[in-house]
């Protein structure tokens, strides 16, 4: 048994009947190189053999009466796996649009909380025999770094599988009742005085720290509310539409060699050039820039092991306005190098303790509460759009013997923040899996076709600019 986390909790409270805090993969197998089939029956042993490395997968919610406090983590003593891993078809041909319309389908309808929080389906009918497999996790559960030490129990580097270690058995918990829970959170609280008083002292040294960089040098970064209103930023419905893009990861090395820039910012560059083709063709083209989160892991290397989430947040600018490619790749380096700096001073774990303090119902009520008053169609968006990036392996991985094609991330989007990028990299490959609020994020396929478009136009700046970009110098990450 195991209280979550003040992070964790937040995304569940943050959950409303539109907005659905999970976020989801989609993996596209080769099954050319697996010893037999690969369906819904092979993967559910794969996973069953392999449950004992996974503990999210076996934990449900307990919620605390009243929303005293965060709710708990239970071994589910009612776990029944066939509920979470499920076959399904796609119509013909099999295509991407076929698979993205059964992910955006899954993505509409929010994970049942009386279960553990995730759900794999083991997809067929895909083109030329690809087989699909699409995850559903809460984002209580795990974060994208958790996430890719998920994958890595459940993936092999060979198509034969190692022998497994004989599992460590398991046993369910006894649910508490009502009055534990409750005894069990005053105690818990009585703490939360002192935790406050930290929290609070951090903050505001954060906030010296921040003014006092301000003052001595000039920092540029992306500022919340400081945002164009866009389409998608808008009332959230629960329907979504998703799409994929693939590029090079080659070509993004070479765009970052020839700038002097990081990976990421080739990755911001390329979803701002994308994004300024969507806006155009839509007619909302704005003439300054969009505001971008960016979640951050701070996983310490100790922390690696464990589920859950271990991130923060970074603002920075996406240059849409700019019609030139390299200025674009070199504004971006310049406000993310802003953005970094701003981070550091405001510390990786002031979010982490704020939503230590801030009381569950408090939360919750407040995000129904802006739901319902429809406050996301009346006031400035904070942002305009989440773009994670999500390092993954160089080396190609096997899942029950089939290669390991493709591996689409996609992150939830938010009341007012209809439209989330999720990047990662993958054996020699990037992949972007983009989710989408169905009604106001318009064509999605259309924004996934103009990533390739906008790489391969950096790679053009980039021959034309030469080794580096003056007063650039060379990133690493």
């Amino acid at each position: 048994m195991q209280r979550l986390t003040g992070l964790d909790a937040a995304f569940l409270n943050l959950e409303t009947p539109a907005a659905h805090m999970h976020v989801m993969a989609v993996a596209v197998l080769n099954p050319g190189t697996a010893p037999g089939p690969v369906n819904a029956a092979r993967v559910r042993r794969l996973v069953e053999d392999r449950l004992h490395l996974i503990p999210p997968f076996r934990r449900r919610l307990v919620e605390v009466p009243f929303g005293l406090h965060h709710p708990l983590w239970v071994e589910d003593p009612g776990f029944d796996l066939d509920f979470h891993v499920r076959a399904a078809a796609l119509p013909a041909p099999g295509g991407a649009a076929e698979l993205a319309d059964f992910v955006g389908e899954e993505a509409s309808r929010p994970l049942n909380r009386s279960r553990p929080l995730w759900q794999l389906w083991v997809v067929e009918g895909l083109a030329d025999g690809r087989v699909g497999i699409v995850a559903k996790v809460h984002h209580a559960a795990i974060d994208g770094a958790s996430g890719v030490e998920v994958l890595a129990q459940l993936v092999d580097l060979e198509p034969e599988a190692p022998a497994v270690a004989d599992p460590v058995p398991w046993r369910p918990d006894r649910v508490p009742g009502d009055l534990e829970l409750v005894l069990g959170s005053a105690l818990s609280l009585a703490r939360q005085p002192v935790r406050a008083a930290r929290a609070v002292r951090n903050l505001v040294r954060a906030g010296v720290r921040l003014t006092r960089r301000l003052r001595s040098e000039p920092v540029s970064s992306g500022v919340p509310f400081m945002t164009p209103r866009l389409p998608w930023n808008d009332e959230l419905t629960p329907h979504r539409r998703v799409a994929f893009a693939n590029v090079s990861f080659d070509d993004v090395l070479r765009v970052k060699r020839a700038f002097g820039v990081t990976v990421n910012d080739v990755v911001l560059a390329v979803v701002a050039g994308a994004l300024r083709r969507h806006l155009e063709a839509a007619d909302a083209l704005v003439d300054r820039p969009l505001v971008a989160a960016v979640p951050v892991s701070v996983r310490a290397e100790s922390e690696r092991s464990r589920a859950g989430n271990r991130v923060s947040t970074l603002f920075t600018r996406l240059p849409t306005h700019l019609e030139d490619p390299a200025e674009r790749v070199r504004a971006v380096a310049e406000v993310t190098r802003g953005a970094k700096r701003v981070h550091e001073d405001l510390g990786p774990g002031t979010l982490a303790e704020l939503t230590e303090v801030i009381a569950p119902a408090v939360l919750a009520g407040g995000a129904r509460l802006y739901s319902q008053l429809r406050l996301a169609s009346r006031v400035r968006p904070a942002i305009n759009l989440i773009v994670s990036n999500v390092p993954g392996p160089g080396f190609p991985l096997y899942l029950a013997g089939a290669r390991l094609e493709r591996l689409y991330p996609m992150g939830p989007v938010l009341e007012g923040v209809g439209l989330n990028v999720t990047v990662m990299s993958y054996c020699g490959g990037v992949d972007v899996g983009i989710m989408g609020c169905r009604e106001t994020a318009g064509d999605l396929d259309r924004l996934a076709a103009a990533v390739p478009e906008a790489l391969a136009e950096l790679g053009k700046a980039a021959d034309e600019h030469g080794p580096c970009a003056p007063g650039l110098h060379p990133g690493s990450s």
